[in-house]
């Protein structure tokens, strides 16, 4: 979900740029091999161009022979022969990427600002039949192919594999690329396989602004597919989908989800001195972006938290005792203004670095990593709903309320107080 959106009605603020600039933010990265090597680059390149073309153009009829199952664009129809892609696929952000907290927004959008309402479903619902307008900017009108069921949808499996009711997908696991049988004897006439769908290329379009577009202190607000090129990942050809598509799945897993967050992370804590009661405490959290091929967290909505605080004997914090680090690129609400970045590029580290004497009654240091997966989101609907969003209220309440769930923590531990502890503990599946 992404926060682009026009100026909301009754504030002469500048939140009107963020569901325009927010929205269209998404949603990262394997080795693209065909069976005689390497994939050409340049016909990935081309490829990519014509598939993302935007606005994708219209599928028009489906082939006479065509069931009714093969001429849908439904992903319903797509699962009755690809059950496991489908229920990956619920599970996924890309199955969501209409919901509350978009079409909320959208709802005011497309009375006040439907320009830029339709481009948000660039990434959104990018099918022509899930675009409610058609037309130039100044002159939109109903799109007569509009389906609302599909638009709701969101990033639907025909987005990304059919076009003019041609299916496209990767080559075979062996690297081939053709088909046995004859392409007329296939369902849906078979599939037209091509190295792109293994490449980050692939995802580019709705993970990567475009050079000139919105920036701050100089730096692409959604940059995600430059910061892989930048990374050594890149130069091993590890892509977006060996993380996030593992063995093909349809799960895009990403900052949501701690066991994939904590696959990229190393979290290490090192007392520098023995924790005494009555004494000093230092001790050290150290959380390093070993796996991640991108910024950490990439974009600007999530923040990650490193916390230290003394535990009372009823298991409280002390009040007044708590340190932290945050770790994430923050921005004003109307996205002007870059308030702070402290990612971590690929291969860096932060560390929250805890001295203080021991409190009163204190019975342990605890040490922990805090997710916050949409803390802009949180701040972002709060600003939206003190305006009047008319119809758009009910489901932006809706989502941040989600939101407001969304934080988890990824790692704790806690070091007692009088006890020398070991050097270098990592996290749950975390490395050392």
């Amino acid at each position: 979900m992404h926060a682009r959106c026009q100026r909301p009605r009754g504030r002469a603020g500048k939140l009107g740029r963020v569901r325009a600039g927010v929205l269209a933010m998404s949603l990262v990265l394997t080795v693209a091999l065909v069976a005689t090597g390497r994939a050409d680059t340049s016909a990935i390149e081309d490829f990519v161009a014509r598939h993302w073309r935007a606005p994708l153009a219209p599928q028009g009829p489906p082939p006479a022979r065509f069931t009714p199952p093969e001429a849908s664009l439904a992903p319903q129809a797509c699962g009755a022969c690809h059950p496991s892609q489908l229920a990956d696929w619920r599970t996924s952000l890309h199955s969501r990427t209409m919901g509350p907290g978009v079409s909320g927004q959208l709802v005011e959008m497309h009375t006040h600002a439907p320009a830029d309402a339709l481009g948000c479903y660039t990434c959104h619902a990018p099918l022509a039949e899930q675009k409610p307008f058609v037309g130039p900017p100044r002159a939109l009108v109903k799109n007569p192919l509009y389906d609302p069921a599909l638009a709701a949808e969101g990033l639907v499996c025909a987005a990304c594999h059919v076009r003019a009711h041609e299916r496209f997908g990767p080559p075979r696991r062996d690297g081939s690329l053709a088909s046995a049988a004859p392409r007329e004897s296939l369902p849906h006439g078979g599939v037209t396989r091509t190295p792109a769908f293994r490449d980050s290329a692939f995802c580019r379009s709705c993970h990567q602004f475009e050079p000139g577009g919105l920036a701050l202190n100089g730096k692409l607000l959604q940059n995600t597919h430059e910061e892989w090129k930048a990374s050594r990942f890149a130069r091993e050809g590890v892509h977006c989908q060996d993380c996030h598509m593992p063995d093909r799945r349809h799960l895009w897993r990403g900052i949501h989800d701690p066991d994939m967050v904590r696959s990229g992370l190393t979290i290490t804590v090192t007392p520098e001195t023995p924790l005494a009661a009555g004494g000093a405490i230092a001790a050290t959290l150290r959380v390093a972006s070993t796996r991640v091929g991108h910024a950490f967290p990439t974009y600007v909505i999530a923040r990650v938290i490193l916390r230290g605080e003394l535990i009372g004997p009823a298991g409280r914090a002390i009040p007044g005792t708590r340190r932290q680090v945050v770790v994430a690129r923050e921005v004003s609400l109307d996205l002007e203004t870059e308030l702070r970045d402290t990612r971590l590029a690929p291969g860096a580290s932060a560390q929250l670095a805890y001295a203080s004497p021991v409190a009163k009654h204190a019975t342990r240091l605890r040490l922990s990593v805090i997710v916050e997966p949409d803390a802009f989101y949180a701040r972002f609907f709060e600003a939206l709903l003190r305006d009047d969003q008319g119809a758009g209220t009910a489901p932006l309440r809706e989502a941040l309320k989600t939101v407001r769930l969304s934080p988890y923590v990824l790692f704790v531990r806690d070091v007692p107080l009088g006890a020398r502890t070991t050097k270098g503990v990592a996290a749950p599946g975390g490395g050392s």
